[in-house]
C-alpha cells in the first residue's frame, strides 16, 4: 500500500505556507509604515523669494533697495508648514542662493546658523544672476524622495526648470506642494508648466510678506533710531525676551500663551514679529541681522513661558 500523499496536495500545502509567510511579512511592513511619522522639507529658491517679495512690497527686485528679514520669513514658512502638515515633522529648510565663487556673504552666514536650515549656494555671474541653483534643488529633492527621507516637499520658486525636479520626486512617491508669492495684478511669477505638475499650490499675499520687507531709504534709516550705539549683550536680550513674555501673559492671559507651547521652539510668524518689535522698542536697538541674538530672545521668551506652565 502506498502511503505517500499525492504531489498536488504537497504543493498546495507549500503554497499555502508561502502565502501565510508573505502575509505576515506584509503585515509587519504595513505596521512599520503606519507607525513611521511623516516628514516634510522646504526647498526655497532665495532668488525667487527676494525678487517676488521685493516686487510685491517695495516695488523693486533690486536687493540693494530693500531689506528682507530672511530669518523671520523662514520662521513663518516653517510655522505655515506645521499647520498644513500637523502630523509631520520638519526635516529641514533648504535655502538656495547665489554667491560669487560660492563664498557665503555675511547675510548667508547668518541664515546658515539658523536651526533646521541648510544654505546651498550656486554661483553668481557678472549680471548678479544665479547659476546652478535649479540643479541643486533637483539633486536634493530627488535624493531625499528616493531614500524615503520625506513624504512631502514644499517648493518655493517659480522657474520652469524645476518641473523635472518635481517629476523626479513624485516618481519616488513624494508629494510636492508649490508655494509662491503674489504677483502684480495681471502678472505671474511662476511658470504655468510648474503649477500643472505639483500636487497643490499656495500663494502668499501682501499682508503675509509685508512684515519681512523694509525699503532702504535715508528717512526710514533715521526713523529706526535702533542700531545706533553698542549691540546689547546676550543677557540683556534674554532678559527682554522673558520681560515680553511676562507682559503678554499678564495682558493676553495664560490660555493665549499656552496655545504657543505645542510649537516650541518655534513661534508663529506673526507672534515672532511681535516679539521682535516689542524687544527692539525696549532695547532701543535693532536685532535684525543678528540671528544669534534673535535666538537668544526666543530662548528668554520660552524660559519664562515654561517656568509658568
Amino acid at each position: 500500500m502506498n502511503d505517500r500523499q499525492p504531489t498536488g496536495t504537497t504543493d498546495l500545502a507549500s503554497l499555502a505556507a508561502g502565502i501565510e509567510r508573505t502575509n505576515e511579512l506584509l503585515a509587519r511592513v504595513l505596521a512599520e509604515v503606519a507607525t513611521t511619522p511623516s516628514t516634510h522639507a522646504v526647498f526655497a529658491d532665495a532668488g525667487y523669494v527676494y525678487a517676488a517679495a521685493g516686487r510685491l512690497v517695495a516695488g523693486t527686485e533690486d536687493r540693494k533697495a530693500f531689506g528682507l528679514d530672511a530669518e523671520g520669513l523662514i520662521e513663518a514658512f516653517i510655522d505655515k508648514a506645521r499647520t498644513i502638515f500637523p502630523d509631520s515633522r520638519l526635516l529641514r529648510v533648504y535655502w538656495y542662493d547665489g554667491a560669487r565663487r560660492r563664498i557665503h556673504t555675511p547675510e548667508q552666514q547668518r541664515i546658515a546658523e539658523l536651526p533646521d536650515v541648510k544654505v546651498r549656494l550656486g554661483n553668481l555671474n557678472a549680471h548678479n544672476q544665479q547659476k546652478g541653483v535649479d540643479s541643486l534643488i533637483r539633486s536634493d529633492l530627488e535624493s531625499l524622495a528616493r531614500h524615503r527621507a520625506i513624504s512631502d516637499a514644499v517648493l518655493i520658486g517659480g522657474d520652469e526648470d524645476l518641473v523635472s525636479a518635481v517629476e523626479a520626486a513624485q516618481g519616488y512617491g513624494a508629494r510636492v506642494h508649490l508655494w509662491g508669492i503674489e504677483a502684480a495684478p495681471g502678472g505671474r511669477n511662476q511658470a504655468e508648466p510648474l503649477m500643472w505638475e505639483v500636487d497643490s499650490a499656495r500663494t502668499f499675499d501682501l499682508d503675509f510678506c509685508k512684515p519681512y520687507v523694509t525699503r532702504r531709504t535715508a528717512g526710514e534709516g533715521a526713523e529706526a533710531g535702533a542700531g545706533e550705539g553698542p549691540v546689547p549683550s546676550r543677557e540683556e536680550v534674554r532678559f527682554v525676551g522673558a520681560q515680553v513674555a511676562a507682559q503678554w501673559l499678564s495682558e493676553r492671559g495664560p490660555a493665549w500663551v499656552a496655545e504657543l507651547l505645542p510649537g516650541h521652539p518655534y513661534l508663529p510668524g506673526t507672534v515672532d514679529q511681535e516679539l521682535l518689535t516689542a524687544a527692539e522698542a525696549l532695547l532701543k536697538h535693532s536685532l535684525r541681522g543678528h540671528a544669534d541674538l534673535r535666538r537668544v530672545l526666543r530662548d528668554g521668551f520660552w524660559d519664562h513661558v515654561h517656568g509658568r506652565f
